[in-house]
């Protein structure tokens, strides 16, 4: 697909949503650092994205910055749990989205619910950041997305044994925006797919910034 950065930006904006454009994931952590203050507090969702850029790297190692590392191998669930909620109060949350359409929505499926809620309210900023492959023309690609890309290959990295895991798409691959949040009952226990949320609107301003990036990233 021919991408129009401008024109997703601009439909972005219109939402009251900001963007910055990068062409190589290289330049993503400069990007990311023009946005947050040194001594800020940031934290972040699990994100694929973050981690090919050498974001998560560069705050686990810096002294300039107050990061609480979630992902970290050594911490216990509590512990993990409590990094979650204080999120919410943080000065700067960093993510990814499972897609974003052309007219300016983004869409994200999560399965605690932690990152889509502190996408949706709590830090002060919120820096997404997003590459080519998640760029779709509609909402129902953006749900076709995740059911028959994203939940796939998260499953296998999260070894959670789910239809999608075992047959590389979800059994409601077909499902559209109108049935979406009416999966049936039971029929996949181990799901990561547990909250899905479109963001239409921006209500606070300067709040939350996408970076686009002209390279595939993440899931």
């Amino acid at each position: 697909m021919n991408i129009d950065y401008e024109l997703i930006s601009k439909n972005l904006n219109k939402n009251n949503i900001n963007t910055s454009f990068v062409a190589t994931k290289d330049k993503v952590l400069d990007e990311i650092l023009k946005l947050i203050q040194e001594n800020s507090s940031v934290y972040t969702g699990g994100s694929s994205s973050l981690i090919e850029c050498g974001v998560i790297d560069f705050f686990r190692n810096s002294v300039k910055y107050d990061f609480h590392d979630r992902s970290s191998k050594n911490i216990t669930s509590l512990e993990k749990d409590k990094i979650s909620k204080e999120a919410f109060t943080s000065d700067c949350y960093l993510a990814s989205a499972n897609a974003i359409t052309i007219s300016g929505q983004i869409y994200e499926v999560d399965n605690i619910g932690n990152r889509v809620a502190a996408i949706m309210y709590g830090p002060k900023k919120v820096i997404l950041v997003v590459g080519r492959n998640k760029i779709v023309e509609t909402l129902n690609q953006a749900v076709e997305r995740v059911k028959s890309i994203a939940a796939p290959k998260n499953t296998s990295r999260l070894n959670r044994e789910t239809y999608c895991k075992k047959h590389g798409k979800c059994f409601m691959t077909t499902c559209d925006t109108e049935n979406l949040m009416t999966v049936p009952a039971g029929t996949c226990p181990n799901t990561i797919c547990s909250s899905s949320t479109i963001f239409s609107y921006q209500y606070i301003p300067n709040r939350l910034h996408v970076i686009l990036v002209d390279e595939e990233l993440g899931y």
